[in-house]
């Protein structure tokens, strides 16, 4: 008598993705109509530097705008984490569990530093300026989110993602932030000039060390 084996069969929910796909361009439609002439300008972003002339103020940091596209950020880049963690055979590209994970560390991550840098800007007082840097870096890495979105979709439903693709993506990563650096260096000199020790303070312990120790703790693990 043959003996049978049952083997049970797990399959994995890919329906989540489509939603978060779907949520993602349904809320940057929504933000467009809300704020069309905004919306457009911050198109442009990479071209000419309108936005950041018309939408300097600080108070634009709070504003829907900014939150609606900022949450359209944390959706884009979870998703090519995972997909990245995927690549190295850490997790699958449909689990849901490990999406969930990376995007509340994510919004941990980014939210906690943020708060962080608050404090140490009022502490030495240089506050204005962090303000204006913020809206900058958010203002760009919210472009990069945009960006990310129809990568990821061609990159989940395709096995294109290789090495030279996620070394690609970093390191447009990387150059959109040296922009933005270079432009706050030259919007802002006169203030950084008169406070250009507590800036260095602040970029090594905010800007630097928090990315290499989590690259340390990630490649070590």
């Amino acid at each position: 008598m043959n003996k049978i084996e049952l083997i049970p069969r797990v399959v994995e929910n890919k329906d989540w993705i489509t939603i978060l796909f779907l949520l993602s361009v349904t809320i940057v439609v929504i933000t467009k109509t809300a704020f069309e002439n905004r919306f457009s300008d911050f198109i442009n972003l990479l071209f000419n530097n309108k936005y950041l002339k018309v939408y300097k103020d600080s108070s634009n940091l709070m504003t829907w705008f900014t939150i609606l596209l900022f949450v359209v950020q944390l959706l884009s880049l979870s998703l090519f984490v995972q997909l990245v963690l995927t690549y190295f055979g850490y997790t699958t590209k449909t689990n849901w569990i490990t999406y969930i994970q990376i995007f509340t560390f994510l919004s941990f991550f980014i939210l906690s530093k943020f708060l962080i840098e608050k404090i140490i800007a009022t502490s030495f007082d240089i506050e204005s300026f962090i303000e204006q840097f913020n809206l900058f870096k958010v203002s760009y890495r919210t472009y990069i989110g945009l960006i990310l979105l129809p990568v990821n979709m061609a990159l989940y439903y395709t096995d294109f993602l290789n090495k030279q693709i996620i070394i690609v993506v970093f390191g447009i990563l990387l150059i959109i932030n040296t922009i933005t650096y270079l432009a706050s260096l030259r919007n802002y000199q006169n203030l950084l000039f008169s406070k250009m020790f507590y800036f260095i303070l602040y970029i090594c312990a905010l800007e630097i060390a928090p990315y290499y120790f989590m690259y340390y703790a990630i490649t070590n693990r």
